[in-house]
């Protein structure tokens, strides 16, 4: 629970620009997750998540722009270099890499702290993700389109 909580924040943030604990309750409870304070407080401190100005002078959570730019810039140079192709089947999602590069490709994403990210087995050319669920294997497979 805690983790496909803490999932769906930092999904909210990236898509919103959500500034106190009460609007990310709301934005929770609309996803039909209940959150108190204490929780959300909880959830916040794990994720390392930070308050920046938005444009408007207001703030938003964010993560911390080191760890956003190096999962971002990691995953970019990994899929643009090595990754042919993604596909996912249930909660498996199935990357196809160069030859003798799936491992590399699966230490990375291991590296990356996905939490909805179960294991991941490597072949030469073919890398199996096993996800939570098959809504979480379709979002990443979604993410890491967008990569390649």
């Amino acid at each position: 629970m805690r983790n496909e909580r803490q999932e769906k924040i930092l999904e909210i943030i990236s898509q919103k620009a959500v500034g106190t604990q009460a609007e990310l309750a709301r934005e929770l409870e609309r996803e039909g997750i209940h959150a108190c304070q204490a929780t959300l407080s909880r959830d916040i401190s794990a994720l390392r998540l930070t308050r920046e100005r938005t444009a408007k002078g207001g703030y938003r959570y964010a993560l911390p722009r080191e760890r956003a730019v190096d999962v971002e810039a990691r995953l970019r140079t990994i899929f643009s270099q090595c990754v042919t192709g993604i596909d996912r089947a249930q909660n498996l999602v199935v990357i196809k890499t160069l030859p003798g590069l799936a491992s590399a490709a699966c230490a990375s994403i291991d590296k990356m702290s996905i939490r909805t990210l179960v294991g991941t087995i490597a072949g030469d050319d073919t890398a199996f993700l096993a996800m939570r669920d098959d809504d979480a294997a379709e979002e990443l497979c979604r993410r890491m389109r967008k990569l390649i």
